[in-house]
């Protein structure tokens, strides 16, 4: 009885799987001859892998930086108190129903109201002239609501809440330093703001590091490109490794990167330590976390290989066979 063929349909998925795992394999083999061709010329792989590490590692620590620093100005801004000075013949009632109200304010995180009687018994306490202000007869201190606004309030509407609350009815006056939060804002926006324009300038350093090494590595290989040309090998086939190698280039950058960041992490732990504590433990300091590892691995490898494509493509078309 003879053997039944194969279906066509059999064939044709015999046929993808076949050319599947050919192109697998050649690409694997890519990836290996690319990191052995690294290896063997270890000392300048080293010193590009290292500059590309620094590049990458400086604008992620700033990343580090700013995110740490918006956790720090919520911490501050949870400190934010408002001083709400009351007229000078406003009864403690008075100001305790001004409290109620101002404990309903949808700004407003919390109130306390502290009467001229409790004021002026914390400051005897605190100033040590006790005697001195039982001498003056009248308590010259008026009625004081401490309004704490909610941490997620921006300076602009802080300020808003300051105005809204100095044009309450019994009150003589609101007051806040806000030089200091406009400052804080301020320099949170622009350490922001230079931690993107330093990544991009950075960026394009990468790119032309990686494309700089590669267009080397081509010049040295030059013979080798125009015979394989000559045996007829297609410019995707001869520009695979080197696109590789640019993306070798780039992850061994981004490792770099991040044991750099630890390392400054580890030197400035003594100083770290005493932010913390001066916090009770309220606030510990962040890394990049997993998201940032994943993000600066990604962005290694993409610029990497962008490098290396600007410069071979670039380069592969200039070598023609003679």
């Amino acid at each position: 009885m003879a053997a039944r063929r194969p279906s066509s349909r059999r064939l044709s998925e015999l046929a993808l799987t076949e050319s599947l795992t050919g192109w697998a394999v050649a690409h694997a083999r890519c990836l290996l001859e690319s990191l052995g061709r690294l290896s063997r010329r270890w000392i300048a792989s080293a010193l590009t892998v290292l500059v590309i590490g620094i590049a990458l590692a400086l604008p992620s620590g700033l990343f580090v930086v700013v995110k740490n620093m918006d956790r720090l100005a919520g911490q501050w801004h949870q400190s934010v108190q408002i001083s709400v000075y009351l007229d000078n013949d406003a009864s403690p009632e008075t100001g305790q129903r001004l409290t109620d109200d101002l404990a309903d304010e949808p700004r407003i995180e919390s109130t306390r109201f502290i009467s001229a009687d409790e004021g002026l018994a914390e400051f005897k306490k605190a100033s040590g002239f006790g005697a001195a202000l039982d001498a003056l007869g009248d308590n010259p201190l008026p009625g004081v609501i401490q309004v704490t606004p909610r941490a997620t309030l921006a300076p602009a509407a802080v300020s808003e809440l300051v105005e809204a609350l100095g044009q309450r009815d019994s009150v003589a006056k609101a007051s806040l330093d806000e030089a200091w939060l406009r400052r804080l804002s301020a320099i949170l926006d622009l350490i922001s703001q230079a931690s993107w324009v330093i990544g991009l300038l950075l960026s394009a350093a990468v790119v032309f590091i990686v494309g700089n090494t590669i267009r080397l590595d081509i010049e040295n290989r030059r013979q080798e490109i125009e015979v394989m040309k000559l045996l007829g090998a297609t410019d995707a086939f001869i520009r695979r490794p080197f696109l590789y190698s640019g993306m070798w280039y780039g992850l061994l950058g981004a490792l770099v990167a991040l044991i750099v960041l630890g390392v400054c992490r580890i030197a400035l732990g003594g100083s770290l330590a005493t932010l913390v504590s001066s916090y009770n433990g309220a606030f510990a300091i962040t890394g990049l976390g997993l998201n940032g590892v994943f993000w600066l691995i990604a962005a290694g490898l993409f610029l990497g290989w962008v490098g290396c494509a600007i410069t071979v493509n670039r380069e592969l078309a200039a070598i023609e066979p003679r």
